[in-house]
Protein backbone atom coordinates (compact mmCIF):
# COMPACT_ATOMS: atom_id res chain seq x y z
CA UNK A 1 0.00 0.00 0.00
CA UNK A 2 1.12 3.45 -0.54
CA UNK A 3 -0.12 7.19 0.51
CA UNK A 4 -0.32 9.71 -2.13
CA UNK A 5 -1.03 13.32 -2.08
CA UNK A 6 -4.10 14.05 -4.24
CA UNK A 7 -4.78 17.45 -5.71
CA UNK A 8 -8.44 18.75 -6.26
CA UNK A 9 -9.16 17.30 -9.56
CA UNK A 10 -8.14 13.56 -8.24
CA UNK A 11 -10.78 13.32 -5.63
CA UNK A 12 -13.28 14.04 -8.34
CA UNK A 13 -11.91 11.53 -10.36
CA UNK A 14 -12.16 9.24 -7.85
CA UNK A 15 -15.14 10.01 -6.51
CA UNK A 16 -17.45 6.63 -6.86
CA UNK A 17 -14.46 5.28 -4.57
CA UNK A 18 -14.29 7.86 -2.34
CA UNK A 19 -18.23 7.45 -1.58
CA UNK A 20 -18.06 3.77 -1.14
CA UNK A 21 -15.28 4.14 1.17
CA UNK A 22 -16.68 6.55 3.43
CA UNK A 23 -20.29 4.95 3.10
CA UNK A 24 -18.45 2.32 4.59
CA UNK A 25 -16.64 3.73 7.14
CA UNK A 26 -19.26 5.34 8.36
CA UNK A 27 -22.60 3.00 7.47
CA UNK A 28 -24.37 5.57 5.72
CA UNK A 29 -27.42 4.57 3.28
CA UNK A 30 -27.11 4.91 -0.22
CA UNK A 31 -29.58 7.60 -0.37
CA UNK A 32 -27.57 9.74 1.93
CA UNK A 33 -24.33 8.90 0.09
CA UNK A 34 -25.61 10.39 -3.49
CA UNK A 35 -26.39 13.51 -1.72
CA UNK A 36 -22.47 13.50 -0.24
CA UNK A 37 -21.46 13.73 -3.67
CA UNK A 38 -22.02 17.02 -4.86
CA UNK A 39 -20.80 18.30 -1.12
CA UNK A 40 -17.64 16.46 -1.60
CA UNK A 41 -16.62 17.58 -5.39
CA UNK A 42 -17.61 21.19 -4.21
CA UNK A 43 -15.19 20.76 -0.86
CA UNK A 44 -12.16 20.10 -3.73
CA UNK A 45 -12.57 23.36 -4.81
CA UNK A 46 -12.54 25.15 -1.36
CA UNK A 47 -9.19 27.30 -0.30
CA UNK A 48 -6.62 25.56 0.95
CA UNK A 49 -7.95 21.92 0.50
CA UNK A 50 -5.26 19.21 1.13
CA UNK A 51 -6.00 15.57 0.42
CA UNK A 52 -4.43 11.99 0.81
CA UNK A 53 -5.26 8.83 -0.36
CA UNK A 54 -3.90 5.04 0.45
CA UNK A 55 -4.25 3.08 -2.46
CA UNK A 56 -3.27 -0.52 -2.56
CA UNK A 57 -1.22 -2.84 -4.72
CA UNK A 58 -3.37 -2.66 -7.47
CA UNK A 59 -4.85 1.28 -7.40
CA UNK A 60 -7.93 -0.09 -4.99
CA UNK A 61 -8.41 2.83 -2.50
CA UNK A 62 -7.69 1.49 1.04
CA UNK A 63 -8.81 5.28 2.44
CA UNK A 64 -8.97 8.95 1.86
CA UNK A 65 -8.81 12.13 3.83
CA UNK A 66 -9.08 15.75 3.24
CA UNK A 67 -9.74 18.98 4.46
CA UNK A 68 -9.46 23.36 4.14
CA UNK A 69 -9.39 26.21 5.19
CA UNK A 70 -12.66 26.77 7.75
CA UNK A 71 -14.31 30.07 6.77
CA UNK A 72 -17.23 32.25 7.59
CA UNK A 73 -20.41 30.91 4.96
CA UNK A 74 -19.16 27.55 4.97
CA UNK A 75 -21.74 25.41 6.25
CA UNK A 76 -20.05 23.10 8.88
CA UNK A 77 -18.09 26.64 10.26
CA UNK A 78 -21.25 28.48 10.62
CA UNK A 79 -22.85 25.87 12.42
CA UNK A 80 -20.06 25.40 15.09
CA UNK A 81 -19.19 28.97 15.49
CA UNK A 82 -23.04 29.25 16.39
CA UNK A 83 -22.46 27.27 19.02
CA UNK A 84 -19.14 28.62 20.60
CA UNK A 85 -19.04 31.31 23.12
CA UNK A 86 -17.40 34.38 21.02
CA UNK A 87 -13.88 33.85 22.57
CA UNK A 88 -13.91 30.20 21.78
CA UNK A 89 -14.76 30.50 18.62
CA UNK A 90 -12.56 33.54 18.00
CA UNK A 91 -9.93 30.80 19.83
CA UNK A 92 -10.90 27.76 17.80
CA UNK A 93 -12.12 29.00 14.07
CA UNK A 94 -10.11 32.68 13.31
CA UNK A 95 -7.11 30.00 11.38
CA UNK A 96 -8.50 27.24 11.34
CA UNK A 97 -8.18 23.74 9.35
CA UNK A 98 -11.49 22.33 8.53
CA UNK A 99 -10.48 18.00 8.95
CA UNK A 100 -13.62 17.32 6.72
CA UNK A 101 -13.29 13.49 6.11
CA UNK A 102 -10.36 11.13 7.39
CA UNK A 103 -11.90 7.21 6.57
CA UNK A 104 -10.17 3.81 6.41
CA UNK A 105 -12.31 0.83 4.56
CA UNK A 106 -13.80 -0.97 7.45
CA UNK A 107 -11.53 -4.39 6.56
CA UNK A 108 -8.34 -2.18 6.48
CA UNK A 109 -8.65 -0.54 9.79
CA UNK A 110 -6.32 -1.43 12.74
CA UNK A 111 -2.94 -1.19 10.14
CA UNK A 112 -1.97 2.22 11.05
CA UNK A 113 -3.33 4.11 7.76
CA UNK A 114 -5.35 6.21 9.37
CA UNK A 115 -2.74 7.43 11.67
CA UNK A 116 -0.61 8.36 8.21
CA UNK A 117 -3.31 9.97 6.80
CA UNK A 118 -4.18 12.29 9.35
CA UNK A 119 0.07 12.57 10.20
CA UNK A 120 0.22 13.43 6.34
CA UNK A 121 -2.69 16.24 6.40
CA UNK A 122 -1.26 17.82 9.10
CA UNK A 123 2.48 17.65 8.35
CA UNK A 124 3.63 21.46 7.08
CA UNK A 125 -0.12 22.65 8.39
CA UNK A 126 -0.34 26.44 8.28
CA UNK A 127 -3.68 27.37 10.28
CA UNK A 128 -3.19 27.70 13.91
CA UNK A 129 -6.01 25.18 14.79
CA UNK A 130 -7.44 22.02 13.45
CA UNK A 131 -11.29 21.43 14.31
CA UNK A 132 -13.06 18.11 12.99
CA UNK A 133 -16.72 16.14 13.98
CA UNK A 134 -16.52 12.56 14.77
CA UNK A 135 -19.66 10.59 15.83
CA UNK A 136 -20.11 10.02 19.46
CA UNK A 137 -18.54 7.35 20.73
CA UNK A 138 -16.80 4.99 23.93
CA UNK A 139 -14.01 6.54 23.48
CA UNK A 140 -12.00 3.52 24.56
CA UNK A 141 -13.45 1.14 21.66
CA UNK A 142 -13.25 3.66 18.99
CA UNK A 143 -10.41 3.67 16.92
CA UNK A 144 -10.89 7.00 15.35
CA UNK A 145 -11.29 8.74 18.96
CA UNK A 146 -7.90 6.75 19.86
CA UNK A 147 -6.06 8.27 17.07
CA UNK A 148 -7.91 11.76 17.70
CA UNK A 149 -6.64 11.87 21.06
CA UNK A 150 -3.16 10.34 20.73
CA UNK A 151 -3.08 13.29 18.53
CA UNK A 152 -3.60 15.67 21.19
CA UNK A 153 -7.12 16.23 20.28
CA UNK A 154 -9.30 17.82 22.70
CA UNK A 155 -12.97 18.54 23.31
CA UNK A 156 -14.31 21.27 21.94
CA UNK A 157 -18.28 20.69 21.86
CA UNK A 158 -19.51 17.43 23.07
CA UNK A 159 -22.64 15.87 22.02
CA UNK A 160 -23.39 18.31 19.27
CA UNK A 161 -26.15 17.62 16.76
CA UNK A 162 -26.01 19.21 13.10
CA UNK A 163 -29.36 19.52 11.56
CA UNK A 164 -30.72 16.73 9.69
CA UNK A 165 -28.74 13.81 11.54
CA UNK A 166 -30.10 12.29 14.78
CA UNK A 167 -26.42 11.35 15.88
CA UNK A 168 -25.00 13.39 18.71
CA UNK A 169 -20.95 14.28 17.33
CA UNK A 170 -17.95 15.23 18.89
CA UNK A 171 -16.31 18.64 18.07
CA UNK A 172 -12.27 18.47 18.70
CA UNK A 173 -10.02 20.12 18.14
CA UNK A 174 -6.18 20.46 18.05
CA UNK A 175 -4.08 23.49 18.77
CA UNK A 176 -1.33 23.07 16.09
CA UNK A 177 2.16 22.27 17.09
CA UNK A 178 5.40 23.78 15.81
CA UNK A 179 6.87 21.67 12.83
CA UNK A 180 7.90 18.15 13.75
CA UNK A 181 6.26 17.74 17.10
CA UNK A 182 3.16 15.23 15.71
CA UNK A 183 3.32 12.14 17.61
CA UNK A 184 4.69 9.27 15.53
Amino acid sequence: MRLVTWQPDDLVHRLDDVIEVYGSAMGYHADLLQTRRGYVAAHAGRPGFRAVATLGDRGGLLGFGYGYTSTPGQWWHDQIRASLRRDNAKGWMSDCFELVELHVRPSEQGQGIGQRQLDALLSGLSHRTVLLSTPEADENVSRAWRLYRRFGFVDVLRNFYFPGDDRAFGILGLIMPPPGHLPA
